[in-house]
């Protein structure tokens, strides 16, 4: 059974980075970061290894992506309301993060997102399962 996810992703600056996550409210377990790599903690078994590019260099022979030019991968956050899906995308502009997609309201599911100072992109959404369509 797995227990954890660890979502590692390259960043260019460990003290930017770190100071963007905190003033979105989150923190970093001090066990796990160094000048090399922060672990942010984002719920209960769930953390992003921000690696510093050189570091994150070591533990692939692929060339790493530009976040800001590609995309890599979308990261997928709930929250437990529409407000709080508004708050945290306006925390992370006011931290200078982006939006690269205007919010979406599909009824049972309400979307936006930020791209943070790296341009790793993350949807932050609120949804109503029980309102959710059989089939999608």
């Amino acid at each position: 059974m797995l227990r954890q996810i660890f979502v590692n992703l390259p960043i260019q600056d460990m003290a930017r980075s770190q100071a963007f996550f905190k003033a979105l409210g989150l923190s970093f377990n001090p066990r796990f970061t160094n000048e090399q790599g922060a672990c942010l903690e984002i719920a209960p078994n769930i953390f992003a290894m921000l690696l510093v590019e050189p570091f994150f260099q070591g533990f692939t022979r692929l060339p790493i992506a530009d976040a800001k030019k590609t995309t890599e991968v979308l990261i997928a956050l709930s929250c437990d309301s529409r407000a709080e899906v508004g708050e945290l995308v306006a925390k992370a502009v006011a931290a200078g993060a982006t939006t690269p997609n205007t919010p979406m309201d599909h009824g049972f599911m309400f979307q936006h997102g930020f791209a943070d100072l790296d341009g790793h992109q993350w949807e932050v959404f609120w949804m109503d399962e029980s309102a959710a369509p059989a089939q999608m």
